[in-house]
This record gives structure tokens, C-alpha cells and sequence, in this order.
């Protein structure tokens, strides 16, 4: 097993070098060959692209499940390889390439990418974890594209209204601008990427937030219109593997579910909803008509005790924005004598809205005595040395361990108005502890999302009352019935409770 790069002027370099050599030999095994039909093969041989001249950069995570799941990735890669060539493509692990936590936002890392791999390759391709690539029909897909020019490719995603999450981007017409959907992978030509890195270095990166990173690459791409548009490749799917209609496509979506073994148990979550006196009678009646009967273990935390809820005052005054104090007493109860003693620890906001049968399947892919915090992961300063931190509003999750590391650290908050979610991710940054991502988590409302991107998921949670049926909306995305509907399936069935 390789282990992390060092953090150096020539840390992707070293990488490659250590990575082309085990592909090199893995590559001239004789065991593990996929069989492959002549027509393939064929089209590998007759195609002007060879495959050292593609890096495949697998978006992976530090976390033990997806280094896991990135490391069967890079597997299935090469494998494929070996079937088509004795010389295989670089396959690196996004979180292998440096010991800088925040280089998952990838442009900061575009200068690293140029000089290693600037002068013999063509393309950088990036894919997530359960993005399944067809090595040959994959080739032929970029084998259409001009490698010495710049083209930025993918499958394309849009906004039919403009949203908040996209700072209110084109506001007058948001579908003109796409960006790309991650899950079906997307890919740079090596004039672009230079060019990018060369921009990198003379204007430095704006410190500020990264909270839609697809959408914010592509406007960084565009540069104001003097760079290239995202280009549609029809053949990147984000199908089913197994799916019929997947067979004209060069990548889909792995079939593996988001489930590990048995659902963790209801006593394993205790759930912290935090809310205040004024939204009592607004929106702690949508938790219980929603999603509150899944818990076993919840308790409200507001500025008043309300034993008709029940609530519980913690003692922290209310405040407008930020409710740090709060966040940071709740996790200081959840250790405490008070609740019982359980692995997992969800905070919520009162108007999120989640699906917890949906969280204990996915926590059965996660060790719990493992420093885990999870949710929907934005950044801050992330080229400047910043953090990343769990977005609250899609529910921020926490394993027991991390809990006692934060207190333990004697992390706390410098003022009950500061923001929560931030102000922990500086606390885990500084630990050294890593924001694991799920977008399955949403810190926004589905119509915020594009419907391309949501047919592919099965949402977690969902944020914000504004301008919806926040009931409505559960009982179509978070609702599950006795088997797991897909969202197309949840689409079609809601439609009248709309």
C-alpha cells in the first residue's frame, strides 16, 4: 500500500512515479484479465489515443469506507487496462496527492497537475467513487476531441431557476450555463489544464467559500465567457450499470447500494433538533408529522421549555444566526449522564428534513470508533489554508469518537452567534480530523437542485421551508415505504400528493 505523498513542490510528481511503476508491473501480470471482444480490442489498437496519455484521478475521501471504495475503483480501472495494453493509464487518489485536506476543491492542485503531466499526456479525467468506466468505449469518447485543443467535457447539468447555492448565478436565464454532473465523470484536454494552471499562479484564488464545487470549476473554466463551455458527451451516463438503458454508455453508476451490512439500530442515533420559541408552532408540528416517528432517541433543544413538545433550555440564549453556544452545548449533553450513552449523534436544524431509515443504512458503511463527521461538505479559504466543515441545515453527523475529540481539544465557540458548522470545521481541521462528504445530504430545497443530478439519488435530507409544502416535499423525496424506491420511482408515485 502507498502511503500519502509529502507535502512538496513535487508531491504529485513523486506520486506518479511510485504509481506508474506499480501499474507497470500490475499491468504485466498474466492473472486477473478481463476477456475482451475483438471489436474492442480493435478500437483500443486503431485509436489515435493511447491510455498513458489519460490520468484518471478518482475523487476519493480519507475516510476508511471510501478509501475502501476508491481503492476498488482504481482496481476495476487497471484492470480493464491490462486486458487493452502493457501500458497502462496513471490512476491516482485525489486524497493521496498531498497532506492539504482542502485539495478535494482540485483547482488549487491544477499547477501540480500541469508540470507532472503536462509534456506526455492529453487528458485528466476525474471520477467519483461509484463511477463505473468502459475502458474501451471511454477512450473512443475522447478520441472524438481535438487533444490539442482545450475542451472541458461532460455530462451536463443546468438550473432551471437560479438558486441560492449558486449565489444566484444568470439569474435572468440560469439553463444557459451548464456544469458538470461528477458521478458520470468529466475530463480537461492538457492545453486547458495548462492554461488553468498558468491562471492559478498569477491570480490567486479568491479566499472564500466553496459550496457547489461542479457549478464553481465550470465558472472558473468559463472565466467570464473567455474560456470554453462545458461540451456534452452524450456516452457519459449516469445510469445503472445494469440498466438497459445504459448500453451505448462509457460510464454509469455502480449498482452497489448505499448499505454495508444490517441498518444501524434506531438506539444507535440519538437525534438533536435545534429550534427556538418563535418556530414551535411552525415548524416543530412539520417534524412530527414527518420524520420525527422514525427516532427513537430525540430531544428539541430550544430558548424556552415547552413541555408540550417537549423542548429542553440548555441555558443558551437565542440568537439570530450562527448558534454556536447551542450546537456546542448539545454536544457537551450528548456526553454527558443525561442521554443515553449511543454511537451516533445527529444535529438538525428544524426546518431540515431527513429520511432516517435512509441514515441508518448508509452509517452501516461507517466504523464508529472513527472520528467521523458527516454531511454535506462545503469549504472555506480552501486555497488559502482554510477548512472544510459539514454545511448544518442537511443535518451535520458525528461519531461518538469525534464528539470526545472536539470537547477534548477544548475547541469552543468565541461567541453563542457564531456559525456552528464553521467554527467545527476549524475545530476538526486543526485536529487533523476529516470532513467526510455525502451528497446525499442537501443543504437546500430539491428545486434548488437539478433534476438530472436528484434522479440519480436517494436523498438523505432536504432544507428550508421557504415557498414549499415542506410535508409535501417529505412525502415525495424522504418517504420510504417497505422497499427502497429509486427518486425516479419516488417522482412518479408523489405526483398527486403535489
Amino acid at each position: 500500500m502507498l502511503s500519502k505523498c509529502p507535502h512538496s513542490g513535487h508531491r504529485v510528481s513523486g506520486c506518479v512515479l511510485a504509481f506508474s511503476f506499480l501499474f507497470i508491473n500490475f499491468a504485466d501480470g498474466s492473472s486477473g484479465k478481463s476477456s475482451q471482444s475483438q471489436d474492442e480490442m480493435h478500437a483500443i489498437h486503431t485509436n489515435q489515443l493511447d491510455l498513458r496519455e489519460i490520468v484518471f484521478i478518482i475523487q476519493s475521501q480519507s475516510n476508511s469506507f471510501h478509501v475502501g471504495q476508491a481503492e476498488r475503483r482504481r482496481a476495476h480501472l487497471l484492470e480493464q487496462a491490462q486486458s487493452l495494453t502493457k501500458k497502462p493509464p496513471v490512476v491516482l487518489l485525489l486524497h493521496r496527492l498531498s497532506d492539504n485536506e482542502g485539495d478535494w476543491s482540485i483547482l488549487p492542485l491544477l499547477p501540480e497537475f500541469s508540470r507532472s503531466f503536462g509534456k506526455n499526456s492529453s487528458w485528466l479525467v476525474f471520477l467519483e467513487e461509484e463511477t463505473n468506466v468502459k475502458m474501451p468505449a471511454f477512450v473512443q469518447v475522447l478520441a472524438k476531441f481535438d487533444k490539442n485543443k482545450e475542451w472541458f467535457v461532460g455530462k451536463p447539468l443546468f438550473d432551471k431557476e437560479s438558486t441560492i447555492i449558486h449565489h444566484y448565478a444568470f439569474a435572468e436565464n440560469p439553463s444557459i450555463f451548464k456544469y458538470p454532473d461528477f458521478a458520470a465523470a468529466w475530463a480537461l484536454s492538457m492545453p486547458l489544464v495548462v492554461r488553468l494552471a498558468n491562471k492559478v499562479r498569477d491570480e490567486p484564488l479568491k479566499s472564500d467559500f466553496t459550496i457547489d464545487l461542479k457549478h464553481e470549476i465550470a465558472l472558473y473554466i468559463w472565466d467570464g465567457g473567455k474560456g470554453p463551455h462545458l461540451t456534452a458527451a452524450p456516452e457519459l451516463c449516469t445510469e445503472p450499470e445494469d440498466s438497459l438503458r445504459a448500453q451505448h454508455c462509457a460510464t454509469t453508476l455502480s449498482k452497489e447500494p448505499t448499505q454495508c451490512g444490517e441498518p444501524v439500530k434506531k438506539d444507535d442515533i440519538f437525534v438533536a433538533v435545534k429550534t427556538c420559541r418563535k418556530f414551535h408552532n411552525e415548524r416543530v408540528p412539520v417534524i412530527k408529522r414527518t420524520w420525527e416517528k422514525d427516532a427513537v432517541l430525540l430531544e428539541y433543544y430550544s430558548d424556552h421549555a415547552d413541555p408540550s413538545i417537549p423542548t429542553i433550555n440548555l441555558g443558551v440564549p437565542n440568537t439570530e444566526r450562527g448558534h454556536c453556544g447551542k450546537t456546542f452545548a448539545i454536544l457537551q449533553r450528548f456526553l454527558s449522564s443525561h442521554v443515553p450513552n449511543t454511537k451516533w449523534l445527529l444535529v438538525v436544524d428544524d426546518d431540515t428534513l431527513i429520511s432516517l431509515p435512509r441514515l441508518q443504512a448508509l452509517l452501516s458503511c461507517y466504523n464508529p470508533s472513527e472520528p467521523v463527521s458527516l454531511g454535506e461538505r462545503y469549504g472555506y479559504g480552501l486555497s488559502q489554508g482554510g477548512y472544510s466543515y459539514i454545511t448544518g441545515g442537511g443535518g451535520m453527523v458525528f461519531s461518538r469518537e469525534a464528539v470526545v475529540r472536539l470537547l477534548d481539544s477544548g475547541c469552543k465557540c468565541y461567541s453563542n452567534d457564531a456559525p456552528d458548522d464553521m467554527v467545527l470545521g476549524m475545530c476538526l481541521n486543526a485536529l487533523g480530523l476529516p470532513v467526510t462528504h455525502s451528497p446525499l445530504f442537501h443543504q437546500a430545497r430539491p428545486e434548488d437542485y437539478p433534476a438530472d443530478l436528484l434522479a440519480h439519488q436517494v436523498p438523505i435530507s432536504f432544507h428550508k421551508h421557504w415557498n414549499i409544502n415542506p410535508v409535501a416535499v417529505f412525502n415525495k423525496w424522504l418517504r420510504d415505504n417497505s422497499s427502497e424506491k429509486s427518486s425516479h420511482e419516488l417522482d412518479r408515485t408523489a405526483k398527486t400528493e403535489l
